[in-house]
């Protein structure tokens, strides 16, 4: 064996270099529950965001779901295919609609988080404006343009 080897096997263990207090414990776990509300809430003004064009309603989608039934039986191959993953994205999208998100339990959650959160991280007002963070939202959470 080298003595280099030899020097680091008897080097003695620190005991105390993993040990964490309750207290870092904590602010880990506050940490975590910070940063989900914010992830969560702002998952959820994504998903719900307004596309452009013409809003679909499940009644058009219904709608549109019975004409690719009639047509499909009769189609060539490859626009078969086409619309069975039309289909498949229009039956996707009828279900996310019929579950729905309760945005004003997600906004509650990151009003509580967000100031802290923001203040933690360094992310500014404009930064929260570009994620489509409403102002009145920012307001309640105690996060004003001055504030970092």
């Amino acid at each position: 064996m080298s003595s280099a080897h030899t020097d680091q096997m008897a080097a003695p263990k620190n005991s105390n270099k993993g040990a964490m207090t309750d207290e870092h414990k904590q602010a880990l776990a506050l940490g975590r529950e910070q940063g989900r509300a914010v992830r969560n809430y702002l998952e959820a003004l994504e998903a719900n965001r307004p596309k452009r064009g013409r809003k679909r309603t499940p009644e058009s989608i219904a709608k549109r779901l019975a004409d690719i039934e009639t047509k499909i039986a009769g189609a060539d191959p490859l626009t078969r295919l086409q619309l069975s993953q039309e289909r498949i994205d229009l039956q996707a999208e009828l279900e996310t609609k019929s579950q729905g998100v309760d945005l004003g339990a997600l906004e509650k959650d990151f009003i509580a988080a967000a100031g802290e959160y923001s203040r933690r991280k360094g992310i500014s007002y404009a930064a929260w404006r570009e994620a489509g963070v409403d102002p009145a939202v920012l307001k309640k959470a105690g996060i004003g343009r001055a504030a970092g």
